[in-house]
């Protein structure tokens, strides 16, 4: 982190200046409508640049570094010298370590060299599916609150996004599959599937993934884009991850195949589901190395034949290196790790020990956190610290025709050092969803736990003291009116 301090104002001057470029984006930019120009994370990467010490729960990246033996095979890719450009499609080791894993996983054999294209993160995986799959006018459907990549991708692609609600019901995130079938058109060309779901932690369960399945089983021309990220990282679970004999290496490495992630479902090994699925993942969140930006997907060949087709004229490769070292990286995570049975095993509890710790804090500020199961995020109600808020920052977001949930985590920010992601940006109406200015409706934030534990114990201190402001102000409002106080804010 020292290293990178050299770089905080040039990183300032990029983020203060970041909305010039925005004035004109082409005619494909102009896709995105409302959403072109400034995002919710060049928003919030400036409130942190601004702030002198803070406590930043905003982006989804680990702040600290991977794994030695992840960053020994980036080294040694390197110093063998894996430096020059490699097969367009993916690096040989690399996409044959994925299909010996995707064979496992979707229990069908995987053909490494036509049913596998490797991509820079998943992102663009998520992007050149769409691009294979649309024609200009096509529908796609987004199970809200979505990641907010989705929207832009599809407009970009040509698309025309259609969403279907989690409903919020006791703070579970439930799917009505009746609605998502009601929702289905002649011009619905895919379904997005991201489970564990980002940003609402929720894990779909083998009865919704086949309640799905049975959806698109009935409407021959929907495909479905299943992103799996977060597959690795399902932390609501009981296991039996640690070792608990001195044999426990001998029986692991005795067992046969690559790990696969316990209660996670891939969409493409139900029944019937394999030519009708596109599944996109990446290492970045698994490894703790977002910045390496190897991505893939896996499909029926005639799709990702499409994809081959489109790779040559996007980039030349993915980095060389990090897909070699990757290779290395997938084969040695299935090793015993740290006294767990492996590096997942390591990684979940890891995970849940961080959820556990945010969780408690969220509940003290006077929060009220949403179910999830999997992924790196909390979803929380926020909407008792609302009162806290002083008008000038409602003013301020109205004018910029922001929700009231920017005008939270800007006060958030700026009073407390505070940094969250507001939660309208994962709706596609998020007037409508997050509530007029100061009325009674769920105000949602969303929260990063990849973060160190000193990152963590510093946003509970700092929620616990908010929660005794909540509890002053809430105590202050039930005094009779001739009695109270007249402060408006606490």
């Amino acid at each position: 982190r020292a290293r990178r301090q050299p770089y905080r104002g040039l990183l300032q001057r990029c983020h203060k200046d970041c909305s010039s470029f925005c004035t004109d984006v082409g005619p494909v930019g102009r896709r995105l409508g409302e959403k072109k120009g400034e995002t919710v994370w060049m928003e919030m990467g400036r409130l942190v640049q601004s702030l002198p010490d803070p406590v930043n729960l905003g982006q989804g990246y680990p702040d600290w570094e991977p794994p030695e033996f992840v960053r020994r095979s980036a080294s040694e890719a390197i110093a063998l010298g894996y430096n020059q450009y490699t097969r367009t499609q993916g690096h040989p080791e690399l996409v044959e370590t994925l299909a010996k894993r995707y064979s496992t996983h979707l229990h069908r054999e995987v053909d490494p060299l036509n049913e596998i294209a490797v991509t820079v993160g998943c992102s663009q995986a998520l992007y050149l599916s769409l691009t294979a799959l649309l024609e200009p006018g096509d529908e796609v459907i987004l199970l809200e609150p979505f990641f907010d990549l989705y929207l832009g991708q599809v407009k970009l692609a040509g698309g025309t996004p259609v969403t279907v609600p989690l409903n919020l019901k006791q703070g579970k995130w439930e799917l009505d599959v009746a609605k998502l079938e009601s929702s289905i058109t002649d011009r619905t060309k895919a379904i997005i599937l991201n489970t564990p779901h980002n940003p609402t932690g929720k894990v779909f369960s083998p009865e919704e993934m086949e309640s799905i399945a049975d959806v698109v089983r009935r409407h021959p021309q929907v495909s479905v884009i299943s992103d799996e990220v977060y597959k690795y990282i399902i932390i609501d679970t009981p296991s039996q991850d640690k070792c608990s004999t001195a044999g426990c290496e001998l029986e692991l490495r005795e067992e046969a195949g690559p790990s696969s992630p316990p209660r996670h479902t891939h969409f493409a090994s139900l029944p019937g589901m394999w030519n009708r699925t596109v599944t996109c993942s990446s290492a970045g969140k698994t490894f703790s190395i977002t910045g390496w930006q190897v991505g893939w997907m896996v499909g029926p060949s005639d799709f990702i034949a499409r994809v081959h087709a489109l790779l040559p004229h996007v980039q030349f490769c993915a980095p060389s290196p990090m897909q070699h070292a990757l290779s290395r990286v997938l084969e040695e995570a299935d090793q015993p790790f740290d006294g767990y049975l492996n590096y997942y095993a390591w990684l979940r509890a890891m995970y849940d020990r961080k959820r556990q710790k945010l969780l408690s804090g969220l509940k003290a500020g006077g929060l009220e956190p949403t179910k999830g199961e999997g992924g790196f995020f909390i979803m929380a109600d926020a909407r008792r610290l609302i009162p806290l808020v002083p008008s000038r920052y409602f003013q301020q977001a109205a004018a910029n025709g922001r929700s009231r949930d920017f005008a939270l985590c800007r006060w958030l920010g700026e009073e407390h050092n505070l940094v969250v992601i507001p939660g309208s940006p994962f709706f596609q109406n998020s007037e409508s969803k997050m509530g007029k200015m100061k009325d009674e409706s769920p105000c949602l934030l969303r929260m990063a736990f990849c973060k160190r534990d000193e990152i963590l114990e510093r946003a509970c201190e700092r929620f616990k003291i908010l929660g005794h402001q909540v509890e002053r102000y809430e105590a202050q409002a039930a005094v009779p009116t001739s009695t109270a106080s007249t402060e408006t804010h606490v």
